[in-house]
């Protein structure tokens, strides 16, 4: 009799790369741990969502607004607007050109973009430094805010001045970090209550045409 032949069934294509991946990976995770899993210390949690605290954020925030406000608001109307809102944003310009940038790449930037651009950039100075106060004395996009201030003291700072750069920045930093406490008493706080109150308010709302794709999900069930 002729000898039976068994079929001869394909592999599945070996997968000792992605094992092997899989089983560094497990490795580190057993040494270092999940990043997911780390928890602060209780001391940092309660500083968080302390409501006493907050009023020491919120007093840091309105302080840093108003610092922001009143430099903005001498930049728009007082005795500097003339050098940011006219003759081509001399005060930028004058600022930029003699300055003593940190490194050479930001020297560069300043004399080849600032300079020759200080008109509209005297004006967005001025108008961000203003929002940015009115922003975080009314609590309002805080985060944002707090953000923008550090953008702008990042740019005084490259560019050779430091005066009070580095004290408003560790008020800004501190309000980003804080931000649920030191943003609770203003207008976030009143909009993330009023979110809390009405947890369903956003589901009620569709997106156009969603209506009428769940209406014929309804009509048209799946086999």
């Amino acid at each position: 009799m002729p000898a039976v032949q068994t079929p001869v069934h394909a592999t599945s294509v070996v997968e000792t790369p992605v094992n092997a991946t899989s089983t560094v990976t497990t490795s580190i995770y057993a040494v270092i741990g999940e990043p997911a899993k780390r928890t602060n210390l209780p001391v940092w949690e309660s500083l968080k969502s302390s409501k006493l605290a907050a009023l020491v954020w919120t007093a840091m925030r309105v302080w840093l607004g108003v610092m922001w406000i009143q430099a903005g608001s001498a930049k728009l109307w007082g005795a500097e607007a003339a050098a940011f809102l006219h003759n081509n944003g001399a005060g930028v310009a004058g600022f930029a050109a003699p300055g003593t940038p940190a490194y050479s790449w930001w020297g560069s930037f300043l004399h080849g973009f600032v300079v020759p651009n200080a008109g509209p950039l005297g004006i967005l100075i001025a108008v961000a430094e203003f929002a940015i106060g009115v922003a975080l004395v009314a609590g309002l996009f805080t985060r944002l805010a707090a953000l923008g201030s550090l953008a702008l003291l990042f740019t005084y700072v490259m560019s050779g001045t430091a005066s009070v750069c580095a004290f408003y920045a560790l008020f800004a930093i501190v309000i980003l970090v804080m931000w649920r406490t030191s943003s609770w008493i203003g207008i976030d706080g009143l909009i993330s209550g009023y979110r809390q109150r009405h947890p369903n308010l956003f589901s009620r709302l569709h997106l156009p045409g969603e209506r009428g794709l769940a209406g014929t999900a309804a009509a048209h069930p799946a086999a």
